[in-house]
């Protein structure tokens, strides 16, 4: 489909995907196909108050199936157990953990048709991103992160006087992560892979809509022999699960992604409770600046992904784009071409885009495009609803837009492309520092003292310089200012999940001397 300002509409019919597990299971015929239990202790439970809740398929707004929802007695069960495993699991040998995590990746990689075609059914994004982007990347992060298991070391430090001092590095504890629904299968192995290295043991809160694909990788996580209570993995709601899971006083650490708002809470939660450490990756509003001497295809092709892969749900959306006055006309002109050629439609066809992840959602982005109408932006493609079924929105591009609108302010998480102009270079960098998010930006120039420039006064955590969102799991992600706390990725997220101990030994005594 093309996409232009009118009422035009697709439509097409969703064909449920055949899922199988070892027996061979089909979910168009039975729903037990999909693990719909908590698991606690390497078993699958029902949850102690017997609830569950819907998870929606949003490509058609139809039911996929009930999941057991996990609330406050289920958490202080999952606690125990972890408290009890970790006693166990912070002292198995480094190469034993790896070892662990290697044989789950493999696990993993055996079966990435399944988990792929199952992120694409409860999430809706295209099952060539769900296999090629998110499950590829879920298998390079386990294998990354099992690497460290066995390489934590501490420092030896110089000290004056007759002593001697060192320091060991020690796994945190029994550790909680709430992960969101844009990236569910991603998340939840940013969050496990560093902490299971590091001896630390999880509680994992999947979000409500997309708890599938995080259950499937539970029953791979015993496939792989972790032993009991190492990964307890619990669906269920923000107030009645992952807020229990923030205010636990048995709870060492808490890691979350998701909105700013949401990151609020967890942190009074944790400063409430047991002053729990807490890593934080929220919201963000990001600028892409394209200079006059950009090049200008390149710049069109990555604002696109920029915005509106994952259906512009991505964290690190370059929603403000600043484009200098003399290249505006030309660089607006490829754009909308390009996006015209855009196409969106069922996720498990050949198609660029699928759906808002939500009737919630849906309804969020949809209201942020009536918004920047109403305060005179111009919409120039798209702003239309994409199909009558399911969650789906076109991809929208406003040009016009000032920098005291709305769609230019607030983080919108959908595919709304905001466009501002700019002409003096210091007056945009002033421009793209004016939020409070601070998680991403990049710039687009071949001026590299101007790139430069950019890179050391923009206040983000991530600066891309002709290129955007391009990720690796080897470098930290995280941001500045209400964008979070801590980092992932890389080698420094280790730091979130351990203790450093310090260590002195005292020299002078008749037995330290010849």
């Amino acid at each position: 489909m093309t996409y232009e300002s009118s009422d035009d509409q697709c439509d097409y019919q969703i064909k449920r995907p055949r899922l199988s597990s070892k027996k061979g299971r089909d979910s168009t015929k039975n729903d037990r196909a999909f693990q719909t239990k908590l698991l606690i202790n390497n078993k699958w439970v029902e949850g102690v108050d017997g609830a569950t809740f819907e998870t929606i398929n949003p490509s058609t707004g139809e039911v996929i199936t009930s999941v057991s929802e996990a609330r406050e007695r289920d958490v202080n069960i999952a606690v125990a157990s972890s408290r009890k495993a970790f006693n166990t699991w912070r002292k198995t040998d480094g190469s034993a953990r790896r070892d662990l995590i290697l044989r789950l990746a493999d696990l993993i990689e055996e079966n990435q048709e399944e988990l792929a075609t199952l992120e694409t059914l409860d999430n809706g994004k295209p099952l060539n991103d769900s296999k090629n982007v998110d499950v590829a990347l879920v298998i390079k992060c386990f294998r990354y992160y099992a690497g460290f298991a066995d390489k934590i070391y501490g420092k030896t430090c110089p000290v004056d006087g007759q002593f001697m001092s060192f320091t060991k590095h020690e796994p945190k504890g029994v550790c909680a992560a709430v992960i969101p629904w844009n990236f569910p299968l991603l998340m939840a192995a940013w969050k496990l892979a560093p902490a299971l290295a590091a001896g630390c043991t999880m509680i994992l809160k999947p979000a409500e809509q997309t708890p599938l694909t995080a259950l499937r990788l539970g029953e791979l996580i015993v496939a792989a022999g972790f032993p009991p209570g190492v990964v307890n993995i619990l669906p269920g709601f923000g107030p009645t699960c992952g807020g229990v899971l923030a205010r636990h006083m048995d709870v060492d650490k808490v890691g979350f992604t998701g909105s700013t708002s949401v990151g609020h809470l967890i942190m009074k939660a944790a400063a409430e409770s047991n002053l729990k450490s807490v890593s934080l990756e929220l919201g963000g509003k990001s600028p892409l600046v394209i200079c006059e001497d950009a090049d200008i295809d390149n710049a069109v092709a990555a604002a696109q992904v920029g915005v509106f892969f994952n259906q512009g749900q991505v964290c690190t959306a370059s929603s403000r784009i600043f484009v200098h006055e003399k290249v505006h006309d030309e660089f607006v002109r490829k754009l909308v071409a390009a996006t015209k050629k855009r196409t969106q439609g069922n996720p498990f066809d050949d198609v660029n885009m699928g759906p808002q992840v939500s009737k919630e959602q849906f309804d969020i982005v949809y209201g942020y495009i009536k918004k920047g109408k109403e305060e005179g932006a111009n919409c120039i493609l798209g702003g239309k609803k994409g199909n009558d079924k399911g969650y789906f929105i076109q991809p929208t591009i406003f040009t016009g837009v000032d920098d005291d609108m709305t769609i230019a302010k607030e983080e919108i998480f959908g595919p709304v492309m905001s466009i501002l102009t700019y002409r003096d270079f210091g007056d945009v960098l002033k421009r793209a520092n004016d939020t409070c998010y601070g998680l991403a930006a990049g710039i687009f120039t071949s001026d590299i003292q101007k790139a430069f420039r950019y890179l050391d006064d923009v206040k983000a955590g991530t600066v891309w310089i002709n290129t955007y969102n391009s990720f690796d799991v080897g470098q930290p992600f995280g941001g500045f200012k209400m964008s979070g706390t801590g980092r992932e990725l890389g080698p420094y997220v280790m730091d979130l999940y351990t203790e450093v101990k310090t260590v002195m030994f005292k020299l002078d005594n008749p037995y330290c001397h010849p």
